[in-house]
């Protein structure tokens, strides 16, 4: 199974929707509630719910996630309600809509839950119908909409952030150890589209990292991201240098990161890492350590790049 420990837990949502076409004279039975095998929604709603369930026992590669709510709802086919998201073909039959919806909070998405409830709901439609409905037919299942991780990100930028990425190390600077969180940092924010304008390397020296980051705030660098520098050694001064400039704390980012490295290692919590903004432009100071650096980057992409439209007045 893939890998997602390094996603975001985050609100997930999926819509679903399925057809289960049959005759006028079965919604007529339907209608009067005479069909030989009793009540029809309520015993596809629950099957539907089962089957959502067991999604991962059905689907191999499916991560068992949480379901937070879920909902299944039945509408006899409508041009007049179904036509914006059903075909115009679809509505040359008879047919009963089956429309499902659920939400989760978690790391991955909740869409093949949500798709298998509706397709189970059908089945069992299927199945109670076909006493009276030789004609049955299930068509037209799809997702209509999914909202959190990855399909979210779009929102949080509108154009390619401008970015500069700052090594704070002794060692580093005289060239006896090779670079290794900063070449990741780097890639991290090419891979959510960030350009990378700006990459330096400075010794552990409070004067040299203020003047570094202000020049680049002069030159309008969107986000600043430091790496090095923030735990509890004798050199370790990124997070004073940066704390005497600031001019807004924006200390969520930092809390973020820190929940998010505490669940995967208890050494995050000596990270002294500090986010804040000058002028427009924000810096957030990341671990020295490759992993540490990678966990505070994923604790807060793309979300972060949102933090612009805010320095520029737009609000949420």
């Amino acid at each position: 199974m893939r890998d997602i420990t390094s996603k975001q837990v985050s609100l997930r949502t999926a819509k679903a929707v399925g057809v289960v076409f049959c005759s006028e004279d079965t919604i007529a039975v339907i209608r009067k509630n005479e069909l030989p095998k009793g009540n029809l929604f309520d015993v596809a709603r629950a099957a539907g719910f089962i089957g959502a369930k067991l999604t991962p026992q059905l689907l191999p590669h499916c991560h068992p996630v949480q379901i937070d709510g879920m909902d299944l709802t039945f509408d006899f086919l409508d041009a007049n309600l179904h036509s914006s998201f059903l075909d115009k073909e679809t509505f040359e039959k008879t047919g009963i809509v089956i429309f499902g919806e659920a939400k989760s909070i978690g790391r991955t998405g909740i869409e093949m839950e949500v798709l298998t409830a509706v397709s189970v709901a059908a089945l069992e439609l299927y199945d109670m119908l076909k006493p009276i409905d030789k004609c049955l037919e299930i068509g037209k299942i799809r997702l209509l909409d999914k909202k959190g991780g990855k399909s979210d990100r779009i929102k949080f930028f509108a154009t390619s952030p401008v970015c500069a990425v700052l090594v704070c190390s002794d060692s580093t600077a005289q060239g006896k150890r090779e670079d290794k969180s900063g070449v990741l940092i780097k890639k991290m924010l090419g891979d959510v589209n960030a350009t990378v304008k700006y990459y330096g390397v400075l010794p552990d020296d409070k004067n040299a990292i203020q003047s570094q980051i202000l020049d680049w705030v002069k030159d309008d660098v969107h986000f600043i991201f430091t790496t090095g520098g923030t735990g509890l050694g004798p050199r370790d001064l990124t997070v004073e240098a940066v704390k005497e400039i600031l001019e807004r704390d924006a200390d969520g980012v930092t809390e973020a990161m820190r929940v998010f490295g505490q669940q995967r290692t208890p050494l995050a919590m000596m990270s002294r890492a500090v986010a804040g903004s000058i002028g427009q432009t924000l810096i957030v100071t990341l671990p020295g350590s490759s992993d540490g650096a990678r966990e505070g980057l994923e604790a807060i992409l793309p979300a972060i790049f949102h933090a612009r439209k805010m320095m520029k007045g737009g609000g949420h």
